[in-house]
């Protein structure tokens, strides 16, 4: 039983990664932090089920080994993340072909002085005289989705370049839709219908790709930076782990809180809590109905189908998307081979993420697609679970701001994906954003609640 009062420096409303994220960074600087949550358990949705024996995820979000919050040197010593293979399969034509592999810098210069070369021989003179003819590069049969070999290295040289790019550079970039935006890229149509529209809407959860360019170029130049991947043991490891690094007694969960101001905390069930400072660290709609006129976004749909499998189809541990398009799932992979302890030994887990509204016989929708995909029958597969999140993913339409305000007023923040991008890297990075601004007003010497203007329900 909680105490009815409890004296803390910050209380964090939310047990998600956004929230967890930045109590440990509140912790670590020596400020005493209460994370309350709602439910019975860390997470929110990064969450994992159990079934059988199987570990499955509700939002197949995908990882990037690139995120700065989740590198080595973030401290998140004992969490394990598992990469797909290289790039990823595309699949067209009945054929899979790889696609988006980063050689590192000396194969990216290779990639370059290939293009260079053939654009040479195209212009050089002919030994009786006179311009060369145009030189026709055969179209590689192992990259059909990426056009010729001259295409294929100018999408190589785009990638590290990409990777080389500073962050500010590519904000300061004028902001389009992604769809509208990938043709200003200098790649021709094949390469980018078949491979960077269904990369981008699995990366982004949109399919119609009408999320802020800006947001799709830190998407990209995280694939080319780093390998994607998943949480060994599930979704729910990050939050787990995030929650191990927290001094005992800091998250309370089950305690749902009430109402807010800049100096205490109401819940449901235990009372008051009085603080220094609040940190609302839930979903975008659950913190505007804890701040009211606080911008609430579209979201995306996600649906994610899961399946046991006695045969591992035979694409290893490759991210698999559609290069055709031709059926309702985004993204697929076997992913017991990416991480064997989502399946008992001995077993296969198949898992699948669907965008966009809920799909009428849905389960029979993606077992035909599957069957096309991995070039197998799914008529034994069995059907593991299927989750729905109709508000997984927060809409990043232009124009987007990607660092949106944290510090509401003095001693009242708020952090989460609805404040920076909709990822986790940007629940994890608006974490950072507000513990950093909540120690700055601590350390200042200064009152925590001088009367500062209410900020607009627009900037807000």
């Amino acid at each position: 039983m909680l105490e009815p009062t409890y004296q803390a420096d910050v209380v964090v409303v939310g047990a998600g990664v956004a929230g967890l994220s930045a109590a440990r960074r509140l912790t670590s600087a020596g400020v005493t932090t209460l994370v309350l949550e709602a439910a019975h358990e860390v997470g929110g949705r990064m969450a994992t089920e159990k079934v059988d024996g199987f570990r499955l995820d509700r939002i197949g979000r995908l990882l990037s080994t690139a995120y700065p919050e989740l590198r080595p040197a973030s401290g998140l010593d004992g969490l394990v993340l598992r990469p797909f293979a290289p790039g990823v399969l595309l699949h067209s034509d009945g054929r899979h072909h790889r696609a988006g592999v980063q050689p590192g810098a000396r194969g990216a210069r290779s990639a370059r002085g290939a293009l260079h070369a053939v654009r040479a021989l195209a212009s050089a003179p002919r030994p009786g005289g006179g311009p060369r003819r145009p030189v026709a590069v055969p179209r590689s049969r192992t990259g059909a989705p990426l056009g010729t070999a001259v295409d294929q290295a100018r999408l190589g040289a785009a990638f590290s370049k990409l990777a080389g790019t500073p962050v500010e550079r590519l904000l300061a970039r004028p902001e389009t839709t992604a769809a509208e935006a990938l043709p200003a890229r200098g790649l021709p149509a094949r390469t980018i219908d078949g491979f960077l529209r269904p990369l981008l809407a699995a990366l982004l959860c949109d399919p119609d790709l009408t999320t802020s360019s800006r947001c799709a170029d830190l998407a990209l130049r995280a694939f080319a930076s780093g390998r994607l991947c998943v949480p060994e043991g599930g979704a729910e490891a990050l939050p787990r782990q995030l929650a191990r690094t927290l001094p005992p007694g800091t998250v309370r969960t089950g305690v749902r809180v009430t109402s807010v101001s800049t100096t205490s905390v109401t819940t449901a069930e235990h009372g008051e809590f009085r603080c220094g400072a609040v940190l609302i660290a839930t979903g975008a709609r659950s913190a505007a109905e804890l701040l009211p006129g606080l911008r609430v976004p579209d979201f995306h749909p996600v649906t994610v189908v899961h399946h046991s499998v006695d045969e591992a189809p035979g694409t290893g541990a490759s991210l698999l998307l559609d290069a055709e398009r031709g059926g309702p799932v985004a993204h697929t992979a076997v992913v017991s081979r990416v991480d064997p302890s989502r399946a008992p030994a001995g077993r296969t887990l198949v898992s699948s993420t669907v965008l966009g509204p809920p799909v009428p016989g849905v389960d029979t929708a993606v077992r035909m697609h599957l069957a096309r995909l991995y070039g197998v029958s799914t008529a034994r597969w069995e059907t593991l679970g299927v989750y729905h999140t109709a508000e997984a993913v927060p809409v990043m339409r232009p124009p987007h701001d990607l660092r949106r305000p944290v510090r509401l007023l003095a001693g009242l923040y708020v952090c989460g994906d609805h404040r920076d991008t909709g990822t986790v890297q940007g629940a994890l990075h608006s974490a950072h954003r507000a513990a950093a601004a909540i120690l700055t007003d601590l350390g200042a010497g200064r009152s925590m609640h001088r009367a500062d203007p209410v900020p607009s329900a627009r900037a807000a």
